[in-house]
C-alpha cells in the first residue's frame, strides 16, 4: 500500500540530481488543502539570519503538462510544402 498524503501535507526527500543551482536540493509531493496533488521543491539558501528553504509549490499535474508541451513542440518539423523555396 502506498503512501497517501492527506490534504495539507507533504513529504520532502533530498534531491539525488541538486548541485545545479536551478535544481531545487529537496523535492516531494504532497496535497494541497482542497485535494489536489501537489508538487514541492526546495532550495537551502543563506541569509541575513543563518540558512532557510526557498520553496515552490506547483501542481502534480503542470510538470506533466509541462513535459508534453517541450517533448510535442521538439518533434514538431515543418513539411516541404512550407519551405518557400
Amino acid at each position: 500500500m502506498a503512501y497517501e498524503p492527506k490534504p495539507g501535507s507533504f513529504s520532502l526527500f533530498k534531491n539525488d540530481k541538486a548541485g545545479v543551482e536551478t535544481r531545487p536540493d529537496y523535492t516531494g509531493d504532497g496535497m494541497a488543502l482542497d485535494g489536489t496533488p501537489i508538487r514541492i521543491s526546495a532550495w537551502i539558501k543563506d541569509g541575513a539570519k543563518g540558512k532557510y528553504m526557498s520553496c515552490n509549490i506547483q501542481p502534480k499535474e503542470a510538470k506533466q503538462e509541462a513535459k508534453q508541451e517541450r517533448q510535442s513542440s521538439q518533434g514538431a518539423m515543418p513539411d516541404d510544402a512550407d519551405i518557400p523555396f
